[in-house]
């Protein structure tokens, strides 16, 4: 397979890209939504993993399914309060807003 390797040059990193798409004040404020909504699900995975758990045994422990946790540890679902209280208590910790 042979390779233009000018067009290569030009590609950019994700870092690169994010960078520059957060210069448009639209695509920056939806991100800066969406940040605090990854960063609880961030928190969740990093948990789990602390924890030693995989999905299946937190899913468990909090009555779910595995498909559930996964669903919510990839951000391909939003979590209800409920279900953030039982993944909470499942881990042994408390959910508390600032």
């Amino acid at each position: 397979m042979k390779y233009n390797v000018e067009r290569i040059k030009t590609f950019k990193t994700l870092d690169e890209f994010h960078a520059e798409m957060m210069q448009n004040p639209e695509y920056a404020a939806e991100y800066a939504k969406l940040d605090e909504e990854f960063a609880l699900l961030e928190m969740i995975l990093q948990l789990r993993q602390e924890a030693k758990l995989t999905q299946a045994e937190l899913a468990e422990k909090a009555g779910m399914k595995q498909s559930a946790i996964a669903r919510i540890e990839s951000g391909k679902a939003s979590p209800s309060f409920k279900t953030l209280y039982r993944i909470a208590k499942a881990l042994d910790k408390k959910i508390s807003f600032v």
